[in-house]
């Protein structure tokens, strides 16, 4: 019958020792030539809507003419103003379509600016 063998010089773990620790997770790892970043302060969300208005105006004021002329169209059908309404629906798809090209020029804008 065969026998299981460890090469010379080294001792097979016993049940009872417990296994080598490869990594200790109260540090980061230590990896050559690279130096993490420090970490920035955590953003709020008022902080980053303020950020993100600011980068890109356009969309906040699509958003809120979109809302408005949803809000004023719906309370004039609800009047039985029929063709106001129907006005101000149309005003609405204008307004999306303003807010989706404001977020696809932002998002180009974007991508082509340099990285700092």
């Amino acid at each position: 019958m065969a026998t299981a063998t460890t090469p010379v010089g080294q001792t097979q773990p016993s049940k009872g020792d417990p296994p080598p620790v490869v990594f200790d997770f109260s540090q980061p790892p230590a990896i050559e030539g690279f130096t993490p970043l420090p970490r920035l302060k955590e953003e709020t969300f008022k902080d980053k809507f303020i950020r993100k208005t600011k980068e890109n105006p356009f969309v906040p004021i699509g958003c809120l003419g979109t809302a408005g002329a949803l809000i004023y169209g719906l309370s004039a059908f609800r009047r039985g103003k029929t063709r106001q309404s129907q006005l101000l629906m149309r005003a609405r798809i204008f307004a999306q379509g303003f807010t989706v090209v404001a977020i696809i020029v932002g998002v180009a804008a974007t991508a082509l600016k340099p990285k700092q």
